[in-house]
């Protein structure tokens, strides 16, 4: 079968590889549709792994796809159905896994894609707990964009900034594929959104979206305009995943006991920040990594609601690299995806 391979830095090719055996106990085998591409697979192409990993390496850590068959003992699913697969190999078993905090698995085995061989193969065996149904009305390009891009979202906005009806929001990079979705969540329920882009095209298109307003951090100061959009009172949330260009920026455009939520540090990983700030405005800054198996599920009910995802382009899986590179220079507005 085919599968795309990372040998080395930025070095992928479509090989053909051995399919897996049909699926053990408690397993499912899917058959791969579509592949969401992401910062992490990114980080992965440059050679910037966070541990050790063995070359070859089959990339892409969110998909969706369909069942070609089932293990034994596996009674929820059934050949046919169409699925989306969590990408960390939790054990089920911690406190935390037991307790639905899936991303703080103490005993997780990595991540599919950058760890371990992701979804850019034809056939991919999983433990069927692993595996959520794809609501009918949902594509497989849509659902793709679930485990990662909205479940990350779902989970930042709602389980760690607590994001309420009515308050206001800063969204970075909102022509990113978590900018997009943040930008649709939070007006989802009422918010005002502010967002920054890096064109006046993808500002168009973030206005498109319903964002309130639009800052083009080319052109001007973000923090500078976020105050004077809100008369120097700040905004409840910072939705940041850029890092270090934008970091003591985001914390000025807080009002106080604002919060602060990242998931991502693009720009640079270290910076350093004003410790007396941080009290005496009493800000809430929270780390927030991956998500928990209910935020896909509550993404993909989002999705079948009609809150879709931003789709910038669906290539096939053989031009990744392409959308790797695209990606990685930010000419994007919303994800790619590929398919096999």
């Amino acid at each position: 079968m085919k599968a795309l391979q990372l040998f080395g830095d930025r070095d992928l090719r479509l090989t053909e590889v051995d399919p897996p055996p049909p699926p053990g106990p408690g397993e499912v085998q899917i058959r791969v549709k579509a592949v969401g591409l992401n910062h992490i697979d990114v980080w992965g192409f440059r050679g910037m792994a966070f541990a050790r990993r063995k070359l070859p390496v089959v990339v892409g850590a969110e998909a969706s796809g369909e069942i070609a068959a089932v293990g034994q003992d596996v009674a929820s699913l059934s050949p046919g159905q169409r699925v989306v697969m969590y990408g960390a190999l939790i054990c089920g078993r911690c406190r935390a896994c037991r307790e639905g905090r899936d991303n703080l698995c103490e005993e997780v085995g990595g991540i599919m894609g950058f760890h371990l061989d992701g979804f850019s193969r034809e056939l991919v065996n999983m433990p069927a707990r692993l595996v959520l149904r794809i609501p009918d009305a949902v594509s497989f390009e849509d659902a793709a964009c679930a485990p990662i891009a909205f479940g990350t979202v779902q989970h930042m906005l709602f389980d760690n900034a607590r994001l309420e009806p009515g308050e206001t929001i800063l969204v970075h990079a909102g022509g990113s594929g978590i900018g997009t979705a943040a930008i649709r969540m939070a007006k989802a329920i009422g918010c005002t959104v502010f967002t920054t882009v890096g064109d006046d095209e993808k500002g168009k298109k973030a206005r498109d979206l319903g964002a309130d307003h639009v800052i083009n951090y080319r052109a001007e100061r973000f923090e500078g305009e976020v105050r004077r959009l809100t008369k120097r009172r700040g905004v409840d949330v910072v939705f940041e995943h850029v890092g270090a260009e934008t970091w003591n920026g985001s914390l000025l455009c807080l009002k106080r006991g604002g919060r602060l939520v990242t998931c991502g540090s693009t720009s640079g990983v270290s910076t350093s920040m004003n410790l007396m700030q941080l009290f005496q405005q009493q800000y809430r800054i929270t780390g927030s990594f991956g998500c928990r198996m209910a935020n896909i599920t509550d993404s993909l009910a989002k999705m079948e609601g009609g809150l879709k995802p931003v789709l910038d382009e669906v290539l096939p899986v053989a031009e990744f690299s392409r959308g790797l590179e695209k990606l990685e220079s930010r000419r994007v507005f919303g994800k790619i995806i590929a398919t096999l």
